[in-house]
């Protein structure tokens, strides 16, 4: 085995890997928002799942913090105040 063939390995296994937690990223920030609108859970109840989802987010990807700064905080708290209620 050449050394080249050996970099493509580890380069297509980490790409792999990092499709496996984008996957898995979707899934989780999908169920969740299913969740909070489907179930309208009271609001200590809503921010509670968003904690915890920000929590596998970024156990995930902890160098993505900005990411859910920008992208799915503000998508999670219109689904609060849609679904759950402001400060309800």
């Amino acid at each position: 085995m050449r050394l080249e063939d050996v970099g493509a390995a580890a380069t297509l296994a980490a790409i792999a890997e990092e499709r496996r937690r984008a996957d898995r990223l979707r899934r989780t920030v999908d169920v969740a928002c299913a969740w909070l609108r489907q179930a309208r859970p009271p609001r200590h109840e809503a921010e509670a799942v968003v904690a915890f989802t920000k929590e596998r987010v970024l156990g995930l990807f902890p160098d993505k913090e900005e990411v859910w700064r920008l992208v799915l905080a503000p998508r999670f708290a219109r689904i609060l105040d849609e679904f759950c209620g402001r400060g309800r």
